[in-house]
């Protein structure tokens, strides 16, 4: 056996440990390059970010996890470590700032909540998505992506629309991962009640979980604790009070 299928074996066995290993230099290499190249004006992360959506569109249905030397990745970005790690950051949360954002967190979730629904599902409108049925499966995706699928199971929407609603949201969830540790010290996301507000007027907990990673870790767990509210917000709205005023509004049930 060659010393290069040594090595291949090597990494493969040890998939996660070697997922750790290209995290930790995609991170290194993005952090000298935030410095180096933009002055620190793009945060590290989200140039990590970046990159590693770009791998991932080079891969397979599993992005670069797909390839036997990278399966490690798959076990590493799956949805067990991502929710352990967001549940795990619950032990940094001050029970004293919870209350302090009071009446304002509470309003954010239902504002957040209402005008992403409009706004998804009048953009999905416009595309030619014109019944009640197609606006309110598009709107609960641009929601989340956990939204968006659930409303449509329940009100009787094409798989069609359902992919729609999902992509939709897996968009914002994106945007939302990159954008956040750019914008933030423009919008005060600097203390625990900022990132509770911001989470429950963003929801999407993957997306704010990430973006506010990137920002502080110390704000995760108040940014995901909303955004897991306003998840579930949407899935009382979407299906129900939403889903009746676009029939109102649109015609047919």
């Amino acid at each position: 056996m060659s010393g290069v299928e040594i090595i291949d074996n090597l990494l493969i066995k040890n998939g996660l440990v070697f997922a750790f290993l290209l995290v930790g230099v995609l991170i290194w290499l993005s952090d000298l390059a935030s410095k180096k190249l933009f002055n620190k004006r793009i945060p590290g992360v989200a140039i990590a970010i970046i990159v590693a959506l770009i791998l991932a569109y080079f891969g397979g249905e599993k992005g670069i996890s797909d390839y036997a030397i990278f399966s490690g990745m798959a076990l590493l970005g799956g949805s067990m470590l991502r929710d352990f790690s967001i549940v795990a950051t619950a032990m940094g949360v001050s029970l004293s700032d919870l209350k302090s954002t009071g009446l304002a967190g509470v309003l954010s979730l239902f504002i957040g909540v209402t005008v992403t629904f409009f706004i998804g599902g009048t953009i999905g409108y416009f595309m030619g998505y014109t019944d009640a049925v197609s606006f309110v499966t598009i709107g609960a995706g641009a929601c989340t992506y956990i939204v968006g699928p659930i409303t449509g199971a329940a009100i009787g929407a094409t798989s069609e629309l359902i992919a729609i609603s999902i992509a939709t949201g897996v968009v914002k969830t994106i945007f939302v991962t990159i954008i956040t540790p750019t914008i933030a010290k423009y919008i005060g996301l600097d203390n625990p009640q900022t990132a509770m507000i911001f989470g429950g007027m963003i929801g999407t907990t993957s997306g704010v979980a990430a973006g506010l990673a990137a920002t502080d870790p110390r704000l995760v767990p108040y940014g995901a604790l909303t955004a897991t509210f306003y998840t579930g917000i949407g899935v009382l709205l979407c299906p129900s009070v939403f889903y009746l005023l676009m029939v109102y509004i649109l015609g047919g049930a």
